[in-house]
């Protein structure tokens, strides 16, 4: 999964008040995908802030295509459309899970074919 998602995320980056690049990421198995459990396999603290967020939410801000967009706009939203029907075909209860707070850590994360975490992960600054 992470081969195939390492082509897919190559020079994408995710845009807040600060630009991150976008990494994907697999883990070790786990029984379902909980913010507890990211937190742990992430290594984040059990007492960090985490917020958990709907995959068709996060993606439709990254994927919708404005009339006001140039190549560059329209190139990273057909990018981020690609790289969520491949999490969706190849990760089962895909969810985002946002750590933190001001500096934030993302994780688009879902359960692999052998049951492990996997996804990509990336920052933010949201002030």
């Amino acid at each position: 999964m992470t081969q195939a998602l390492d082509s897919l995320t190559k020079n994408l980056f995710y845009i807040s008040e600060t630009d991150a690049e976008i990494v994907p990421f697999t883990f070790r198995k786990a029984e379902s995908v909980t913010a507890a459990e990211i937190l742990y396999q992430s290594g984040h603290k059990a007492d960090d802030g985490v917020e958990t967020l709907d995959a068709e939410a996060f993606f439709s801000r990254l994927t919708a295509v404005k009339d006001w967009f140039g190549p560059r706009e329209n190139e990273r939203a057909e990018r981020f459309a690609v790289l969520k029907t491949e999490m969706e075909n190849q990760l089962r209860d895909l969810k985002v899970f946002k750590i933190g707070k001001v500096q934030i850590d993302i994780y688009v994360v879902g359960l692999d074919g052998e049951g492990r975490l996997a996804g990509v992960r990336t920052k933010a600054v949201e002030t």
